[in-house]
């Protein structure tokens, strides 16, 4: 008994680990528009999400600065969007689970605003709010 207890467990996890890595990610959802909150090379935080807003004399030179790194970065891929439309989003997966996470970047007049956040659950164990800054580090330089 105890046998079949463990290979249905088994089944369970196995069947919630695809589930995760084949759930389609819709550009529609995800590929909005990101608000940034908090003062500007600041990375704000909440419980899954992150913001941050650049000062840029030339944002889509920088949004093309960070597209680069961002898919030079493990596990990331783009969703949508491309430098000349002006906002790019990427969809980066958790090394173990393949939990998606979605950062969006846009070039506007006045800066480049990003926006991360989890998909499945509440708490991103500070997950976006790291990538963020190291994104922003690379960017930089520092």
């Amino acid at each position: 008994m105890a046998v079949w207890l463990l290979w249905g467990l088994l089944a369970a996890v196995l069947v919630f680990a695809v589930c995760v890595r084949l759930a389609p990610s819709d550009p529609a959802r995800w590929h909005v528009a990101p608000a940034a909150e908090g003062p500007s090379g600041t990375v704000s935080a909440g419980e899954g999400w992150a913001s941050l807003r650049l000062e840029a004399g030339d944002a889509r030179a920088l949004l093309a600065r960070l597209d680069a790194i961002a898919i030079a970065s493990p596990r990331t891929t783009r969703l949508a969007g491309s430098v000349e439309a002006g906002r790019i989003t990427w969809i980066t997966r958790s090394a173990l689970w393949g939990f998606p996470d979605y950062t969006t970047a846009e070039a506007r007049a006045d800066g480049l605003y990003l926006y991360a956040r989890l998909r499945f659950g509440r708490g991103d164990m500070g997950v976006n709010a790291t990538r963020l800054r190291d994104w922003q580090a690379a960017l930089t330089g520092g």
